[in-house]
């Protein structure tokens, strides 16, 4: 099929057919000129031509992303250095043969570099390039891979790293005693050496064919009444800071997640409203969470004094790093580092490490409750608020879960009263709970149909 490629009009009325096709230019001066039509309405022009007997096809852009005037340039640019390279003129390209080569080389040249890249750098160049600019928990991406992968590897080259290096690293965390750790080194191991792919640092990444180190644990844990009253009460005999213990008491309470009641600030507060901005919400929307009376003193005095002022301001973070000269929340990770400090807290005795016959450390549970984590205090409450008769849509609204298929689209309901009424309900169990009260009517029951 020929047709008049010069015209936009003539280009955009080709027919479509069940399979592509190709059509050249009616113009003798533009021999090789033509466009593929598929079936999709898409089209590539591209510059057929012969070297040596053998047909050649150059693609030369995608229409109409790419305007016609600049396709039909690139053909003309094209066909040029074709004739001088028939020619033998030192001008000449054969532009298929010359797009082949510079691949080979950017090939070279990124093996090259992947042979010079050391673990340490690439854990670098993949928290600079990718976990920063991408993941709101880029610190915990930095701080697993320091402690294990750069320790070990650190001087090695990446081009080094082989599978049975991997294995062996994660099966020395799982035999420390930590496959729950063992699980988070493999998954970002694994992304960063992937990154590494992508980017042409590396041909091919070690952890292809690598399994799981250890099985993983089902996201269903939560802390039942007797659980629950040894972490409330336990804790505040605990060694840890007193910003701490309020924090992991207000996630037990709230039910939000420990990043975002860590970052809470004065500026979110409302009365008895918590707003959790957009930039702070995991899901990326606005959250308001409704603060019961029990939170607010969690929470404390939302103004301090300025000694320097001798006046009341804001206090700004309500649970602040207690390092001096830095304005910023604790640490993402300091909940978890402290629940699990104190679910092996070292014995000591005259200050020192008591170990067993086995020359094992020997520890003991200070919380009473069995291994769990601050995000499992969420999903405590989220269980109980559905105990109590709680359904679900409320429930989901008060842990600022996305809505999910139709309903998505149509409700746009916040449910302010309902959350309201969902924690204060759940304020009453779990005081009634943690005080071992036996009045029942402390917590009142409501039936899922009048939710």
């Amino acid at each position: 099929m020929k047709a008049n490629l010069s015209s936009d009009s003539v280009v955009r009325n080709l027919p479509l057919a069940d399979n592509p096709y190709y059509c050249m230019s009616d113009d003798k001066n533009e021999k090789g000129f033509g466009v593929l039509v598929y079936p999709t309405g898409s089209m590539t022009f591209v510059f057929k031509y012969k070297i040596d007997g053998k047909q050649k096809l150059l693609k030369l852009g995608e229409y109409p992303k790419e305007k016609l005037a600049h396709l039909r340039a690139e053909y003309l640019k094209a066909s040029l250095r074709v004739k001088d390279f028939r020619r033998g003129s030192a001008d000449g390209v054969d532009p298929v043969a010359k797009i082949k080569r510079d691949k080979q080389q950017r090939i070279a040249e990124a093996a090259a570099q992947s042979q010079q890249f050391t673990v340490s750098e690439l854990i670098t160049e993949y928290i600079d390039k990718h976990a920063k600019p991408n993941k709101r928990g880029w610190k915990e991406d930095k701080r697993i891979l320091d402690h294990d992968a750069l320790s070990v590897w650190g001087k090695r080259k990446a081009a080094d790293i082989t599978k049975r290096d991997v294995v062996l690293l994660l099966e020395r965390i799982v035999e420390r005693g930590s496959p729950g750790s063992a699980n988070n080194n493999f998954k970002i191991i694994r992304k960063m050496f992937t990154f590494a792919v992508e980017r042409d640092i590396l041909q091919q990444s070690p952890c292809i064919g690598v399994k799981m180190p250890a099985p993983l644990i089902r996201k269903d844990r939560y802390l039942d009444e007797n659980e629950i009253r040894s972490f409330w009460n336990n804790i505040d005999n605990c060694h840890v800071s007193d910003d701490v213990r309020r924090a992991l008491k207000l996630i037990l309470l709230t039910g939000q997640r420990p990043g975002e009641v860590i970052g809470m600030h004065t500026d979110e507060i409302d009365g008895k409203w918590w707003t959790i901005p957009v930039e702070r919400s995991k899901n990326k929307k606005a959250h308001r969470v409704y603060l019961i009376d029990t939170a607010l003193e969690l929470i404390g005095p939302l103004k301090v004094l300025d000694k320097k002022t001798n006046e009341m301001k804001p206090k700004g973070f309500i649970f602040p790093t207690p390092l001096a000269k830095k304005i910023q929340h604790i640490e993402n990770t300091v909940p978890a580092q402290v629940v699990r400090r104190n679910l092996a807290a070292p014995v000591l005795a005259d200050g020192k490490q008591v170990f067993d016959d086995d020359g094992k450390p020997v520890t003991e549970n200070k919380l009473g409750v069995a291994e769990f984590t601050p995000h499992d205090l969420r999903r405590t409450a989220a269980t109980f608020m559905s105990k109590i008769g709680f359904m679900d849509e409320i429930i989901d609204a008060v842990l600022n879960h996305t809505k999910q298929g139709i309903i998505r689209t149509y409700n746009v309901n916040r449910y302010d009263i309902e959350k309201q009424q969902a924690l204060e309900a759940w304020e009453r169990k779990l005081l009634s709970i943690v005080t071992d009260s036996q009045k029942k009517d402390n917590v009142v029951p409501i039936t899922r149909k009048a939710a």
